[in-house]
């Protein structure tokens, strides 16, 4: 995707590993939001820190900034604060007041992002390649502390330029120390708190470097007072000598430094340089929760990239040495992304809200298990936690990085699951500290038990299934259990009445289909993970337990057009039952608060898009499943918001379009107070609603559902690489990436040594696949199918396509192959595989 214009005054593309915090780089080409902390920090920047290039042509230098104009805030921006802010015009940090150039393009491909600059009085075109690594199934390199960056500058005019580009990075420690030396094949300057000690949370180095061998070093900036040090920055740096050494014997504070690469380029031709800005703030603390011990040596962890990097230095030699290996991995990722043939706005939507892994969202603890936020407020994180509840709409993760998506199922069962099978919704930092009293929820504890047969299909790995059995069954048999009281399924007949807690943030009393899909869902991956175990007896009682419930739904949960929540809200013993009639009773209008009762709600089959995804089959009838995604496109799909009412938040507005949370048709009561956000569109229950529309072959409408949330985020009004609910960069957005599988008709079965492909789009197709241990591309022609791996192996020993009538050969790593075909199957011998299977249809 390209932006101009006004269309990239909102972006800011996060640069920055899995659990490092990032830096977003500006649709003008600034460093924004130096998220990089451990914790968020929306709007901010770094002193004068900015790439500057110098162009030295008749002897006289030609100096810009490498940024484009400012979009936004000619006025200045509203903070509290005196001299500076709105009325005093934009910051002079931005650097929007000296040379810079006039045309700019962003063309950002998560997780590679690249800005075009040109400007008629400049002699030369430059193009800035910025990214950290993102290779599927290496969290490890995935995980760096560091933004990369590649300069390449084109000679435009008809004899050789020499050129200087400069990065300048601000100090900001308390304590300045700055230090600039030459490390193995790198040149850099390193930027440290000088007085803080190594194991305090206040503790951090930034270094920059570059692999350029004509380098400069200016380890200070001049201190004085007023604008001096900028002021005489830019006097050091627009002149044709090179950057003077300056260097102070005492510790500053803020100071600035800069390291500058020289190259000379002749006409018509191009050379590049390359810059990492890598960090090392390793000492991470629990600062949201009043609750926590106050003594910070308990209350501390070390982030988990500081395991494996020392330092800043190290890092940044790291990523300069490997930097051909790093980028090219991404690209081959990026490239196997872009080049499917699935809907451009699909491939959008899925890519774009990878940018959440790199955001200050996502946390990676000492020993490299994963946890996040929900999303992030301007200053601190926004609901803590890996929220259950949330994380559950998810879908990048497990397929790409299946070892971090396991990581979360392992603490939440070692951490936040209690002797009964209640969970805690939400892990409580530092690990170990008691798990919070509040109420389990039920849509997130049946995720998670749906979500381990997820996590055991994708990677095969039956001794983790073996290892945490006992855990699941606690946790899905809490339903039932005389100590839940809320009394999911208090009599044990497969339909949850009680008191449900759910990602709405309040609870559901009697049953919804929302929920009971959910509970639907987990008695049948149980019921599955049970009969591969050997445990026949649980498998015969979950089975048993779904069939009454499934019958139960069909029955009294579907109301001829959508399936709807059982509800009798003017029955006030309903909360009377669970003392919670306080908050629920309304006795104005003698009604129960915050249900859905007979509204359409966007998640009244939440439960078949898991399924449909994990190879669950059926929760809810087929044929009620097509009636009701038919009425939500009549009801809860709007194609303009201009004439519609929402007291809530405002995620799209005016002629936008948008899929709400719950929508009451004409005829159908509608509470007084209904369900929580009932009117939002909020984007991660918008792509699963429509990933289910595509699994079921409503393709078309999927496709509009989806188009209709990344119009919404164009750059202009909104960022591209920043969907939010409850804050930014929020988690559920990664419903997203589960289109990818739904359309490519991926099924997975690990442990059956088993993967296959059912495209949607079947003349021509491409497209990405990956499961644990291995990831690669699948590409169907019209003669034969070509499934490649890209990195890793795996082993398998059949193969689905079950859009085929006939095979004729089947070669595996070049060899063919002896095979047997049934019903859409091809049976092998079992065999490791790490280039690619080629079927001659």
């Amino acid at each position: 995707m390209k932006y101009t214009g006004d269309f990239t005054k909102e972006i800011s593309f996060p640069l920055g590993g899995i659990g490092t915090g990032s830096i977003g780089l500006d649709g003008n080409g600034r460093l924004i939001d130096w998220e990089i902390f451990n914790r968020p920090s929306k709007g901010s920047i770094n002193g004068y820190s900015h790439f500057a290039i110098k162009a030295i042509k008749d002897n006289k230098p030609i100096t810009y900034i490498l940024n484009g104009d400012v979009q936004k805030d000619y006025v200045g921006q509203y903070r509290q604060s005196k001299f500076i802010g709105y009325g005093f015009g934009p910051e002079s940090q931005k650097m929007c007041g000296f040379p810079h150039f006039k045309y700019v393009e962003f063309e950002g491909e998560f997780p590679i992002a690249a800005l075009n600059f040109k400007d008629d009085k400049f002699p030369a075109e430059v193009k800035m390649t910025a990214f950290n690594p993102f290779i599927p199934c290496d969290s490890k390199n995935s995980s760096i502390p560091a933004a990369f960056f590649e300069i390449e500058v084109y000679n435009t005019t008809d004899e050789t330029v020499k050129y200087q580009i400069a990065f300048s990075v601000a100090n900001p420690f308390e304590v300045s120390h700055n230090k600039g030396e030459r490390k193995d094949t790198c040149n850099i300057l390193t930027l440290s708190n000088g007085t803080a000690d190594k194991s305090s949370i206040e503790y951090g180095d930034l270094t920059v470097a570059t692999d350029c061998e004509d380098t400069y070093i200016q380890e200070y900036w001049y201190r004085g007072g007023w604008k001096d040090s900028i002021v005489t920055f830019w006097n050091d740096f627009n002149n044709t000598e090179n950057l003077k050494e300056r260097t102070y014997s005492l510790d500053g504070k803020l100071d600035a430094g800069t390291i500058a690469a020289e190259i000379e380029v002749t006409p018509r031709k191009s050379k590049k340089v390359r810059f990492v800005l890598s960090w090392n703030v390793p000492n991470n603390y629990n600062y949201w929760d009043n609750d926590i011990d106050e003594n910070k040596c308990h209350n501390q962890w070390k982030n988990y990239y500081a395991t494996i990097f020392e330092n800043s230095a190290s890092s940044a030699v790291y990523s300069l040495e490997n930097f051909d290996d790093l980028y090219n991995r991404t690209l081959l990722f990026k490239n196997a992304m872009y080049n499917s043939t699935l809907p451009k706005v699909v491939i959008d939507a899925a890519s774009s809200n990878l940018s959440v892994l790199k955001s200050p969202t996502v946390l990676r603890l000492e020993d490299g298990s994963f946890y996040g936020w929900e999303g992030v407020h301007e200053k601190e994180g926004s609901c803590p936690g890996t929220c259950q509840h949330v994380w559950n709409y998810a879908y990048a993760m497990c397929f790409l990085f299946p070892d971090l998506e396991r990581s979360i199922r392992d603490l939440e069962f070692k951490y936040s699951t209690d002797k009964n099978g209640r969970m805690g919704f939400r892990l409580v930092l530092p690990v170990g500290i008691k798990m919070s009293d509040f109420r389990a929820c039920v849509d997130g504890q049946m995720g998670a038990v749906i979500k381990c047969y997820r996590e055991w299909k994708i990677s095969g790995n039956n001794k983790w299934l073996a290892d945490n059995w006992e855990n699941i069954k606690k946790v899905l048999e809490y339903a039932w259990s005389d100590k839940n009281p809320d009394a999911w399924d208090f009599d044990k007949d497969g339909v949850l009445e009680g008191r449900q807690h759910h990602t709405l943030d309040m609870e559901l009393f009697g049953p919804s289909s929302w929920l009971e899909g959910m509970y639907l869902a987990a008695l049948k991956a149980a019921a599955e993970m049970g009969e591969f175990l050997g445990d026949k007896e649980k498998a015969q009682e979950y089975r048993e337990l779904f069939n009454k419930g499934y019958n139960w739904t069909k029955e009294n949960l579907f109301n001829g057009k959508y399936f709807f929540h059982k509800i009798d809200i003017t029955d006030k013993n309903i909360t009377d039952r669970f003392s919670a009639s306080d908050t629920y009773w309304n006795e104005e209008t003698k009604e129960i608060k915050y249900q859905i009762a007979d509204g359409s709600s966007i998640d009244q089959m939440l439960a078949q898009w898991h399924a449909d995804i994990i190879g669950l089959g059926d929760i809810f009838d087929r044929e009620q499943i097509f009636k009701a995604l038919q009425e939500m496109m009549k009801n809860n799909y709007k194609p303009s918001m201009r004439d519609f009412v929402n007291p809530w938040r405002i995620f799209s507005l005016n002629d936008e379009s948008g899929t709400v949370i719950c929508d009451y048709p004409n005829g159908v009561n509608k509470p007084k107070i209904p369900i929580p956000y009932c009117e939002e569109t909020m984007t991660g229950f918008e792509y699963s609603f429509a990933g289910l529309l595509c699994s079921r072959n409503m393709v078309e409408e999927g496709v509009k559902v989806t188009s209709a949330v990344r119009d919404r985020f164009d750059g202009k009004k909104r960022n591209p690489w920043n969907e939010f609910e409850c804050g930014s960069n929020y988690a559920r957005s990664m419903a997203s990436y589960a289109l990818i599988p739904i359309l490519s008709g991926f099924e997975f079965d690990m442990p059956n040594r088993y993967i296959g492909f059912n495209p949607f789009l079947t003349d021509k197709f491409r497209s990405i696949w990956s499961v644990d241990g291995a990831w690669g591309e699948f590409v169907l022609d019209e003669d034969k199918v070509v499934i490649s791996i890209r990195e890793g192996e795996i082993r398998l020993s059949s193969l689905g396509l079950k859009f085929c009538k006939s095979i004729s050969v089947l070669k595996i790593d070049g060899r063919i192959i002896d095979f047997n075909f049934e019903n859409g199957i091809i049976y092998f011998e079992e065999m490791k595989i790490s280039q690619n299977m080629e079927i001659i249809l």
